[in-house]
């Protein structure tokens, strides 16, 4: 391929170069394409368990190397060496597990019964086929956990791939590229290319992928989606998140502010399913925010190689400024800052964890996706108006409800606007495999994950065998008279009132003209 320059990584905790990866043009994606979909033809004729016995060798490089690779997460995107391995290194190894074993049965061959008489003599089969070629666009803040889960989907419903690392996190790409490698799949079948994210969802789209799955904001999400209407290419798009917690007045408070802690401030508050907003009954409200404030107070923030350190850095400068632009809005709005984490002056991208009260629905923070290390908390008087909140948002990734009453809490969940809703927990649904993932609203389009993700990476196509040995059908052209007034009485039996049945049963059987 064709390089013009090179992106170099930067840990966002030191300022220290982690190297430099050759960029592609544009136009080497188009060639990519073409290779990709070459290798995919014989790929797609292979059986789920040979492609699951790549997989498997390509989870056991990622289990063998997964503490050093956590490393390289964490010194390329700035989450503790903990976050790293848990929530990236373990989410992808436990999703090849599951692909591995279910994607034979999610996506065999199905018979489906005719639903009328006329269909008694016809034989329906439903095949899920794959599209040809996948194009990835991942996102920075969980590098190699989101591209991971998408590659898995794709590899095991018998597509190619062309991926594309985010900027920021090149050297995660570089991981990727290896835990690939270790599945020793046919060559070209797998391509990864580095061109800059302005440019890549049109490169992409115009090279003729079959479909897009991207994770980023709404706004490109937005532009993404206008481009592939130009082409009728189908489009994934995990975007943001603006996600509530509901703290009833029976929750257990303790469990709740620990949740909100790691919900709110892992990753940095880097999580599109975050807590950004909390919602606390009236009756709990004050005792909530006292033990919130203690634990919040006795976080550390700075550098993420450091034993010490609890919450990472921001990955972005661009992002920080982004999250001190909403921080100061808010505070010039009213809010007041109710608990402040400590924090290494040093770390030039270390934002502190910060608490805030006497918010309300006119601020961005509460209504926009913040994308960083900050809570606003509000009192609710009644279940009713905590949900009117909850909704208010033209955002629906994920909410929360925190109660010991579990009917309660399925009662409330059943009413928000939200992909995934969980009770007495947070931020957990990404990690399990077997779950579908994706939004309600503007926070996206589709389903990764689960079954639902395995359908996506397919194309649905129905095979219908006639068995009736007849020279012709009653209902082809020309049909004879006599022929077509049954038929009116038939559907008169089939879909009319009592008295309508009846005379269509005399239609039927006697081919009246009138009746």
């Amino acid at each position: 391929m064709t390089t013009l320059t090179h992106t170099e990584g930067i840990n966002p905790a030191t300022g220290e170069s982690l190297g430099n990866i050759p960029q592609n043009m544009a136009s080497d994606v188009r060639e990519s394409v073409r290779k990709i979909r070459l290798a995919q033809i014989s790929w797609a004729q292979s059986s789920f368990s040979d492609r699951g016995k790549h997989l498997r060798k390509m989870q056991q490089h990622l289990v063998e190397h997964g503490e050093a690779y956590a490393r390289i997460i964490s010194a390329d995107n700035g989450k503790t060496l903990a976050d790293a391995y848990m929530t990236e290194i373990s989410s992808a190894v436990l999703a090849f597990d599951y692909h591995i074993k279910h994607a034979a049965r999610v996506l065999r061959t199905r018979r489906i019964k005719g639903s009328h008489i006329f269909s008694l003599f016809t034989r329906n089969r439903l095949q899920q086929v794959p599209r040809g070629v996948i194009g990835i666009i991942s996102p920075w803040n969980y590098p190699l956990a989101i591209p991971m889960h998408e590659i898995l989907m794709a590899l095991m419903a018998g597509n190619g791939l062309l991926y594309k690392a985010a900027s920021e996190s090149q050297s995660v790409g570089q991981i990727i590229q290896k835990i690939v490698e270790a599945g020793e799949l046919p060559q070209d079948l797998f391509i990864q290319v580095n061109i800059p994210g302005r440019v890549a969802g049109d490169a992409f789209l115009e090279a003729g992928i079959d479909k897009l799955f991207f994770t980023g904001s709404v706004a490109v999400g937005k532009k993404l989606m206008q481009k592939a209407a130009e082409s009728l290419t189908p489009v994934s798009l995990e975007l943001g998140g603006n996600d509530p917690m509901i703290i009833c007045n029976d929750a257990n408070l303790k469990k709740a502010a620990n949740g909100a802690i790691w919900a709110g401030f892992s990753n940095s508050g880097q999580s599109c399913a975050g807590i950004e907003r909390v919602y606390v009954h009236r009756d709990v409200y004050k005792p909530f925010l006292k033990i919130l404030k203690k634990k919040v107070e006795k976080l550390k923030v700075g550098n993420p190689a450091s034993k010490d350190t609890h919450i990472g850095v921001m990955t972005t400068a661009k992002q920080q400024e982004s999250v001190r632009r909403v921080l100061k809005q808010a505070i010039d709005q009213g809010a007041v800052v109710a608990a402040i984490s400590q924090i290494d002056e040093s770390i030039s991208q270390a934002l502190p964890a910060t608490v805030l009260v006497d918010v309300n629905h006119q601020m961005a923070l509460m209504r926009e996706e913040t994308f960083g290390p900050v809570l606003g908390v509000m009192p609710f008087k009644n279940i009713d108006e905590a949900i009117q909140l909850a909704n208010d948002s033209d955002l629906g990734l994920t909410a929360s409800i925190w109660t010991k009453n579990h009917r309660l809490g399925r009662k409330i969940a059943a009413q928000l606007e939200a992909g995934v809703v969980t009770i007495n927990n947070h931020l957990i649904s990404h990690g399990i495999p077997n779950l579908p993932w994706g939004g309600f609203k503007q926070s996206g389009v589709g389903r990764t994950h689960g079954e639902l993700g395995l359908l996506e990476m397919t194309e649905p196509r129905v095979i219908v065998n006639d068995y009736l040995p007849l020279n012709k059908q009653f209902y082809w052209t020309p049909v004879p008279g006599f022929v077509y007034r049954r038929w009116i009485g038939f559907i008169m039996i089939v879909g009319g009132t009592w008295q309508f049945k009846l005379r269509g049963l005399l239609k039927f059987i006697f081919g009246f003209k009138k009746l």
